[in-house]
């Protein structure tokens, strides 16, 4: 008996554009794993992989925390637009957090930059997510999440490779402007197709003229 699988990948304009957002952050942020522990312990001074243990915690840790009370939050308003500058952010944040991973010499340097790492996730997550699970289309929900976590786990996975080879070629910094680039251009794209998401205002109805047309004769 022949089975036959048919695949549509298919799915509308806002969720389009948030596996866009995700998969160009995650690779950003791909580019950083690999190379990260050993950049730490070769550039931060008097750095070891305790060090490294520790900043991960950190950055864990307080995105945890922080994610729930701004979840809470965007819930009580009504409306995207509180989701729509919080993701806006987030990816920005997200950006100045890896290209300042690029400068850091000190041990106190690398956990500062986890925190701001860690504030930019936990405003970016609920943010996404929210918005994204607001406008999956309902007779695809699995289809949707799936199709997203199939393209992240893509875009990391190659990423990672490439964050190792650029590391090699043309140096750490380089890998984390790259990272820095990929969460901007997350960024621009929603901010310059705000539509997606944001409800277009409507013009204000003209005034109709009541006056009955045989007024005065």
């Amino acid at each position: 008996m022949l089975i036959k699988i048919r695949l549509n990948f298919r799915t509308n304009r806002v969720v389009r554009n948030f596996i866009f957002v995700d998969l160009a952050l995650l690779a950003g942020w791909g580019l950083v794993q690999p190379i990260f522990s050993i950049y730490v312990v070769r550039t931060v001074s008097g750095a070891t992989l305790v060090t490294v243990g520790i900043a991960a915690a950190i950055y864990w840790i307080l995105k945890s925390i922080l994610q729930i009370p701004i979840a809470n939050y965007l819930d009580r308003k009504p409306g995207e637009a509180d989701d729509f500058r919080a993701l806006v952010a987030g990816l920005l944040v997200a950006a100045f957090a890896a290209f300042s991973f690029g400068f850091i010499r000190e041990i106190w340097h690398l956990y500062l930059v986890e925190v701001v790492h860690a504030i930019a996730f936990a405003l970016y997550v609920p943010a996404w997510s929210a918005i994204f699970s607001r406008h999956v289309d309902k007779d695809r929900v699995s289809f949707d999440w799936s199709l997203d976590s199939t393209v992240a786990g893509l875009s990391a996975g190659a990423s990672g490779f490439l964050g190792g080879v650029l590391a090699d070629q043309l140096g750490f910094t380089s890998v984390f402007i790259f990272a820095a680039f990929f969460s901007l251009a997350s960024a621009f794209v929603l901010l310059l197709a705000p539509d997606v998401i944001l409800p277009k205002k409507q013009a204000a109805p003209a005034l109709r003229d009541h006056t009955p047309k045989d007024l005065g004769q």
